[in-house]
């Protein structure tokens, strides 16, 4: 009798602890264990981020960050980590956190426009994504990554079409680069390449002219009346005197850095620059800016006219007054100058 009560006892404790033991791997595994009060919440691993990195992140965001350790540890996640942005959802488990930070890497969304060097590309596109702006600059300014792709230093930028693009987070400098050759090659279609062969204009001199139109005018409207301008000049061989491009010539000169040219003067016109052209005919060795993708089908699509030139108009900011002669010109260039000096402008 003695035994079998020894007997009873030692099953029933073992059935407690059992029980215990189920209840804490179930406590672990499937009770909810968020501590955060919004629908969801994001982490970022990253690509050399170890166990010790992502648990800083989960800490705050767990009740119990133990039973998350001890789960981790069961499914071999401490060991195995996975890079990217991951989203925990209000209410999950500790085996559904697990699950959707080993498996269900989230797209970001990485946009970007108007910049107007490489360098200021890669510190747009390192707020974005997990690579920074150094390595992002080395990938884009690759010597070797031009040779094989027909591009130059002046000419890179053409590569980068602004637009918003989907991309995991983790992505590598190397890779956003490739990826961005995908989409240039794609965007240059049969219809537009042979577009841009009617023009007489190769690929990088469409983004040239391109990055000018949308210099002077950012209406997608009226783009194609001011890319028919230029075409018109360079027809005839009449310089294209894009102020755009005095202004990118000076920038690049100590005296002007950190400093915004609001009017074009005569001196400006002086600058010993490819860019200058005032100074030079035909189109400049490389964009002045990043063209928005409607200056580029502006260019390819431009309005024909018997323009020749055009001028900011005072009364309609935003828009141009266009003219056939140099006289006219000059009368509308005289009406805008003058608006410039009632607002105090005067470089």
């Amino acid at each position: 009798m003695y035994l079998k009560k020894i007997l009873w006892a030692i099953a029933l404790i073992g059935l407690a602890v059992v029980g215990y033991f189920a209840y804490y791997i179930y406590s672990a595994m499937m009770v909810p264990n968020t501590s955060f009060n919004n629908e969801e919440a994001y982490i970022y691993i990253r690509s050399n981020d170890t166990y010790k990195e992502v648990r800083e992140q989960l800490e705050p965001l767990l009740k119990n960050i133990n039973k998350f350790d001890a789960l981790a540890k069961q499914k071999k996640y401490i060991s195995n980590i996975k890079a990217g942005k991951f989203v925990i959802k209000n209410g999950m488990s500790n085996n559904d956190i697990i699950n959707s930070i080993r498996s269900k890497n989230i797209p970001v969304k990485v946009s970007f426009n108007n910049q107007n060097s490489i360098e200021k590309l890669a510190g747009r596109i390192a707020l974005q994504i997990e690579a920074d702006s150094i390595s992002l600059l080395k990938a884009m300014t690759d010597n070797s990554f031009y040779a094989e792709n027909n591009f130059k230093e002046e000419t890179a930028l053409g590569m980068y079409l602004p637009n918003s693009y989907e991309f995991f987070w983790n992505t590598s400098a190397e890779a956003f680069r490739d990826r961005m050759l995908k989409e240039y090659n794609r965007f240059w279609n049969e219809i537009r390449l042979n577009k841009a062969q009617s023009l007489g204009l190769s690929k990088d001199e469409v983004m040239a002219l391109a990055s000018i139109v949308y210099e002077e005018s950012k209406q997608p409207t009226e783009q194609p009346r001011i890319a028919g301008v230029y075409i018109n000049r360079l027809k005839i061989g009449m310089p294209l005197q894009a102020d755009p491009t005095l202004k990118f010539a000076a920038y690049k000169l100590p005296k002007y850095r950190n400093t915004t040219i609001k009017r074009v003067l005569n001196i400006h016109k002086e600058i010993d620059s490819p860019y200058n052209t005032y100074k030079y005919t035909g189109l400049p060795p490389g964009l002045v800016t990043m063209p928005d993708l409607s200056a580029i089908d502006a260019v390819l699509n431009y309005e024909k006219h018997k323009y020749l030139y055009f001028a900011a108009d005072a009364k309609r900011m935003g828009f141009h007054k266009f003219a056939k002669t140099l006289s006219q010109h000059n009368i509308n260039a005289r009406e805008y100058q003058k608006y410039l000096s009632s607002q105090g402008i005067y470089k």
